[in-house]
């Protein structure tokens, strides 16, 4: 993987286990290999509808900080591309409708889930908030909200049947099988070995 997708995995990782200590490092090294600034932010506006607002904000916190002490060593970050204006006659339902499609790899959304009869209120939010509102936003590109998001469920416990879905995602969002092995080796390396073996497993159930 290049270096700025390593550090969005660990970025990602540290955003999502609250290791605010390692996430200041990580945040220096995304930065020192052309991450933009703008791309940084985004991904804690992404994670906080995988890891909740305290554990986004606390880095977004931390980010700014850590942007004002490098500008006092005179280094100077790129702030990058802003989100666009929303499509015109943009809907947030259909539009994440199209979006939750074409993650699972289907020509339509799928209706009559078990948990969408229980409550039809989280796939309201889902569908028009996370796969709507968020992903319509361009800063990142489809395939790197999903690098995000395994990096994010691969370094939690708990979230096997989420890493699942989302491992096949990133595939037809374009990241390879080869991408995500070394993904395993990223978590591995980097981030919490134990994880790295659940999320391994994990990886194989979905290639196999």
């Amino acid at each position: 993987m290049l270096d700025e997708q390593q550090n969005i995995i660990t970025i990602s990782a540290f955003t999502a286990t609250g290791e605010l200590d390692r996430l200041e490092n990580a945040l220096n090294e995304g930065l020192d290999s052309g991450l933009t600034i703008n791309e940084i932010k985004e991904i804690f506006a992404h994670l906080y509808a995988y890891v909740g607002f305290p554990r986004s904000l606390n880095a977004q916190n931390l980010f700014m900080k850590v942007v004002e002490n490098r500008k006092k060593t005179g280094k100077e970050d790129i702030e990058g591309k802003k989100a666009s204006p929303k499509p015109e006659g943009y809907d947030s339902i259909e539009y994440g409708k199209k979006i939750r499609a074409k993650l699972a790899g289907s020509k339509e959304d799928y209706t009559g889930a078990p948990y969408q009869v229980f409550s039809p209120v989280i796939d309201e939010y889902l569908l028009g908030h996370l796969f709507g509102d968020i992903f319509v936003r361009d800063v990142l590109d489809h395939k790197t909200r999903e690098l995000v998001t395994i990096s994010a469920l691969a370094s939690l416990t708990g979230t096997q049947g989420q890493l699942n879905f989302h491992f096949k995602a990133s595939m037809n969002t374009g990241l390879t099988k080869e991408q995500l092995k070394d993904f395993i080796k990223v978590i591995d390396t980097k981030v919490d070995s134990k994880q790295a073996k659940l999320s391994s497993e994990t990886l194989e159930k979905v290639l196999n």
